[in-house]
C-alpha cells in the first residue's frame, strides 16, 4: 500500500545498474499461464507485465506469456484482466535463464455495502478534481499530465474517507515526460493529510513530434530521476552519494501519536558506506540503518508547488530534503537498487511530494557521469 502526502510508503524502483554490476548484467526469460481458477480453462488476453516497467505482454489463446529481456534482481509480476481479481508476485531473478510462473485468476466480486456512491455529474467532477490532484500531483510535471479516461474512474464516501475505484486500467497521458501509462489501480483511499494508493503502472513511451520535442523530454526525464530515491540508491551503489549532489544524516525515531516513529530534532552526519552490508549472495546488498535517514539532495532548491503543498509558500526555497525509514526493518536490495520488499521504505518531505506525474521507468537510465 502507498502512502502519499505527510507520508508515503513508497514501491522503490531503481533502473541503473552499479557500475560494478554491468559486467555481470545478463537476462533472464520469464514464461507460463494464466487460467481461470474455478474451471481451469486458460485465460487469453491477460495483461502480463513487470511491474513501474516498459516490459509487458498479454497472453495467447493457450492462455500463456513469455517475457523476455529481463534483467536480474528484484521485480514486481503482474497479472491482470478486466473482470478477475490482480495478481502480483514478488521475486528475485539471480540467474541468467527462463523461469515459469503459473497464475489462476479468480473471478471479482465488487461488493459497495454501505458506501455512497455520488450519481451527481457536477460532484463527479468536483471528486474527479481531487483524485487528479492527490493522484497526479500538483508537481509542475502534474500540469502537463492527463488520465484520458476518467469515465472509468468512481468516487464514493465513508466517513469521512474519500475513495475511488477504477472499472479499466487508467490510460494516463504524461506530456511533460513523454509516456503513456496503463495504470492498474487496486486501491485509493484519502484522509485529511493522508493518502494511499496502489496499483502497478506498465510505461510506453510516446513519439516525439520533433527533435527539439525529443531533447526536451530527455531533459525533463533526467530532472525528474535527478534527487530521486533511484538517483540516490545508485549513486550509494556506486559509493559516489556526495559526488552526486546527496548528503545524508542519521535521525533517531521516538513514538508519535498512534504508535508510529517520527524522528526526533537531533541530526548526526552518516557515513553512506555505513547504509549498505553484503547481502547472502554476491549479487544482493542490505540496506539498513537505525531510525531515519535524512537524504538532502543539494544541487536542486525546491519547487514552490512544495512549498505551497507543505504550506511554507512564504519562506524561500531550500536544497531539496527528504527522510527515509525502513518500515520492515533491513530490507535486500540488488546491484541495480531495485528492493526486493516493494513496501519497505517509507518516505517523507519531497520525496513524498512527488507522484504519478513524475515516475519514469526502472530502464530509465540516464549516466551518472
Amino acid at each position: 500500500m502507498l502512502y502519499r502526502c505527510r507520508l508515503l510508503l513508497f514501491l522503490a524502483v531503481l533502473a541503473l545498474p552499479a557500475t560494478s554490476a554491468r559486467a555481470q548484467a545478463t537476462d533472464a526469460t520469464l514464461s507460463g499461464t494464466v487460467t481461470d481458477s474455478l474451471t481451469g480453462a486458460p485465460l487469453p488476453g491477460v495483461n502480463v507485465f513487470i511491474a513501474t516497467s516498459m516490459n509487458g505482454t498479454v497472453t495467447d489463446e493457450q492462455g500463456g506469456f513469455r517475457l523476455r529481456g529481463i534483467p536480474l534482481g528484484a521485480l514486481r509480476l503482474y497479472v491482470t484482466m478486466i473482470g478477475f481479481e490482480p495478481k502480483a508476485r514478488d521475486i528475485f531473478i539471480r540467474e541468467a535463464r527462463e523461469y515459469t510462473f503459473d497464475f489462476e485468476l479468480k473471478e471479482a466480486v465488487y461488493e459497495i455495502g454501505e458506501i455512497t456512491v455520488t450519481a451527481d455529474n457536477k460532484k463527479w467532477k468536483q471528486q474527479l478534481e481531487k483524485f487528479i490532484q492527490l493522484f497526479i500531483g500538483e508537481t509542475p510535471n502534474a500540469g502537463a499530465t492527463k488520465i484520458v479516461n476518467p469515465e472509468v474512474l468512481d468516487f464514493s464516501t465513508k466517513g469521512g474517507e474519500f475513495r475511488a475505484q477504477a472499472s479499466e486500467p487508467l490510460i494516463i497521458e504524461n506530456e511533460a515526460l513523454g509516456y503513456r501509462v496503463q495504470y492498474f489501480l487496486r486501491e485509493f483511499s484519502a484522509i485529511p493529510n493522508r493518502t494511499k494508493y496502489d496499483g502497478e503502472p506498465l510505461f510506453d513511451v510516446m513519439p516525439a513530434e520533433s527533435p527539439e520535442q525529443a531533447a526536451l523530454w530527455k531533459a525533463r526525464r533526467d530532472s525528474a530521476f535527478n534527487g530521486s530515491f533511484r538517483h540516490f540508491m545508485l549513486a550509494l551503489l556506486n559509493n559516489r552519494v556526495e559526488e552526486q549532489g546527496f548528503k545524508t544524516y542519521s535521525r533517531p525515531s521516538r513514538q508519535g501519536l498512534g504508535g508510529n516513529a517520527v524522528p526526533t530534532d537531533q541530526r548526526y552526519p552518516i557515513k553512506p558506506a555505513d547504509l549498505l552490508k553484503d547481502g547472502d549472495t554476491p549479487g544482493e546488498k542490505i540496506l539498513g540503518f537505525e531510525g531515519f535517514v535524512e537524504i538532502i539532495y543539494a544541487p536542486e532548491e525546491e519547487d514552490k508547488a512544495y512549498l505551497r503543498w507543505t504550506n511554507e509558500q512564504f519562506r524561500r526555497p531550500r536544497a531539496r530534503t527528504s527522510m527515509i525509514y525502513l518500515h520492515n526493518g533491513p530490507t535486500v536490495v540488488d546491484l541495480k537498487g531495485d528492493v526486493l520488499d516493494p513496501y519497505g521504505v517509507t518516505f517523507y518531505q519531497y520525496l513524498a511530494f512527488e507522484r504519478v506525474a513524475d515516475e519514469v521507468p526502472k530502464e530509465y537510465r540516464p549516466w551518472l557521469e
